[in-house]
């Protein structure tokens, strides 16, 4: 497997349990030491973006729990991409909750066989591993904007990692200051041997679609960025030092999503350089 640049993301972790812990406002952090799970509350009902292994799906119960909130209260689960990594606790989820579940036309039909799509950058390598089927996926728009009572959270196709991947942003407030935050897909060029961002006829290629998705997260309004890895945000860190309590909330980070963007596009122009040699 052709892993792309720069180090690889360690498995150990995928599964070690992680405090729950609130990133700003209403946004918090549900998931494992190695897999990002975020809860988005209301009064109302809660939205929860990715579900980890289906091995996590009890931990990420248990932290909602740990944070005073209900499971049952979740009304909505969201996916970054359908890789067993982060949508294999889906099913889990939904059975344990009954909320809707949501998600782009290529990643609902990945999601309702539970496993990914031929197209997709790893499908022949482990990343193939199957996972429980998700039933009644509601197909969305690229901009679309999902609600639960007051909440609203907004889908942003950026296939390149995966054809149906998604990265998703909304507003969270801590009395009368309001951030923008985003969770953005992980976009790395990684991929079983053989596979090459820059075969094929069509147009856009397959590289072409991947430097749009890193431009549209360029864009983004953008306050904190969380990542289905946490690493690759440098989450462990900032979490360590928000609970030390010392100075300004560490998330909140001037041109995170740029800064994203730019070590995005610097791995696929590496990757794209490699295939060309």
């Amino acid at each position: 497997m052709l892993l792309g640049v720069g180090p690889t993301i360690a498995q150990d972790d995928w599964n070690t349990p992680h405090e729950p812990l609130r990133i700003f406002g209403n946004t918090y952090y549900v998931g494992t030491a190695g897999l990002s799970s975020i809860l988005i509350t209301s009064s109302e009902g809660h939205i929860l973006i990715d579900g980890a292994l289906a091995q996590s799906a009890p931990l990420i119960e248990a932290n909602i729990r740990k944070l005073g909130f209900e499971p049952r209260d979740v009304r909505l689960l969201v996916n970054s991409h359908e890789h067993f990594d982060h949508a294999g606790g889906l099913g889990p989820l939904q059975r344990a909750t009954g909320a809707r579940v949501a998600a782009s036309p290529l990643a609902a039909r990945a999601l309702q066989q539970g496993h990914p799509l031929p197209e997709d950058p790893q499908y022949t390598s482990a990343l193939k591993s199957p996972y429980d089927p998700i039933k009644n996926v509601e197909t969305i728009a690229d901009r679309a904007t999902l609600r639960v009572g007051p909440l609203a959270i907004t889908a942003h196709f950026t296939p390149g990692h995966t054809p149906g991947a998604t990265s998703w942003t909304w507003r969270s407030c801590e009395g009368s200051r309001c951030l923008d935050l985003a969770y953005l897909d992980s976009l790395t060029p990684v991929s079983d041997d053989g596979f090459k961002y820059t075969s094929g006829t069509a147009r856009p290629s397959k590289a072409d679609v991947f430097r749009a998705s890193i431009d549209s997260v360029e864009q983004l309004p953008c306050d904190i960025v969380v990542a289905p890895h946490p690493g690759l945000t440098g989450f462990t860190a900032k979490a360590a030092r928000l609970k030390s309590g010392a100075g300004e909330n560490p998330f909140i980070e001037a041109n995170a999503c740029r800064a994203y963007a730019a070590a995005a596009r610097r791995k696929l122009d590496q990757r794209i350089a490699e295939e060309r040699k």
